[in-house]
C-alpha cells in the first residue's frame, strides 16, 4: 500500500453481456466497494455496467479512468471471443496489446504446454507496460494499466485475488458510518434530517432508508463520514430528534 492520501476514489466498471441481460447476478460490486473502504479508505462514487463493445469499453476507460484516483474493471479477460476487455483497454490508452512474459510463463506452467492452446495463451495478452494483479485461484492474472485495475468477472477468483491490489493503491482514510433504525416514516423526519445534512454538508453524508420489518414501516438513517468527531455531534442531534418526536428506535 502506497502512502496515505485523505481523499481517495474510485469507479467500479461491469464489462459483461450477461449481467445486462440479467442471465448473470452481480456480486462484484458489494464486495469490492466494502473492501476499498475498510481496507484502503477509498470510496466508491460511481458504478457502471456496460456490455462487451469494444468502443464503449474504451469510451468508459477513458473518461473514468481521468474522473476517479481508480478505475476497477470486471470481466471480459478469459479465452473467448467474446473477452476483449485487455484489448479495449489497450486501444484505450494507445499502447501495443501484447503479451506479458511473466502472464505467459504463470500460464505455460499452470496449463503444461501440451494443454497451453490459444485461448489459454489469449489470457496472457494485456497492455504493454502493465503490472500483475497475481491470481491464487486459476493462475490467470489481473493486471493494471495506468490508473485502471482489471479483474476477473467471476467472483470466488475476484475475491482471491482482491488483497493483490492493495499494493498499487494509495490509501485514503477510513469513512466511517452509523446506522440508526427508526419506526417511522421518512416524510416525519425530512424536513429536520435536510436541516442537519445543511449544516455538516461538508463532512458528513446522511442517507435515508425506508424498510418494512416484523410488520411495520421504519427508516434507517445511516451517517457516514470520516471525522468520527462530526459523525459522533450528527448522530448526538439525531438522537434528539428522535427524542422530541417521540420516534421508537429499533434494536436488534
Amino acid at each position: 500500500m502506497k502512502k496515505k492520501n485523505k481523499k481517495v476514489n474510485a469507479a467500479i466498471l461491469i464489462i459483461g453481456n450477461e449481467i445486462l441481460s440479467g442471465r448473470t447476478q452481480d456480486k462484484n460490486v458489494a464486495f469490492i466497494a466494502n473492501w476499498l473502504n475498510l481496507k484502503c479508505g477509498i470510496s466508491v462514487s460511481e458504478v457502471r455496467v456496460i456490455p462487451d463493445v469494444e468502443k464503449i469499453i474504451i469510451n468508459n476507460v477513458k473518461e473514468l479512468s481521468k474522473k476517479f484516483n481508480y478505475v476497477f474493471t470486471t470481466g471480459g479477460i478469459g479465452p473467448t471471443h467474446d473477452d476483449i476487455t485487455a484489448q479495449s483497454i489497450s486501444k484505450a490508452f494507445k499502447v501495443k496489446y501484447e503479451y506479458h512474459v511473466e502472464a505467459y510463463k504463470i500460464l505455460e506452467s499452470y496449463y503444461g504446454k501440451k494443454k497451453f492452446n490459444e485461448g489459454r495463451k489469449k489470457m496472457a495478452k494485456m497492455p504493454e507496460g502493465s503490472k500483475l494483479i497475481y491470481n491464487p485461484s486459476s493462475a490467470a492474472p489481473g493486471f493494471i494499466t495506468k490508473n485502471v485495475l482489471t479483474l476477473p468477472g467471476v467472483p470466488l477468483i475476484l475475491n482471491s485475488m482482491i488483497e493483490n491490489c492493495k499494493k498499487y493503491l494509495i490509501k485514503g482514510s477510513k469513512v466511517n458510518s452509523k446506522t440508526l433504525n427508526l419506526y417511522t416514516v421518512e416524510s416525519n423526519i425530512a424536513k429536520a434530517l435536510g436541516s442537519i445534512q445543511k449544516k455538516y454538508k461538508k463532512s458528513v453524508d446522511i442517507g435515508s432508508y425506508p424498510f418494512f420489518r416484523l410488520g411495520k414501516i421504519g427508516v434507517s438513517i445511516v451517517t457516514r463520514s470520516i471525522s468520527l468527531t462530526k459523525l459522533k455531534s450528527v448522530n448526538k442531534e439525531l438522537l434528539n430528534l428522535v427524542k422530541i418526536k417521540n420516534i421508537k428506535i429499533l434494536k436488534y
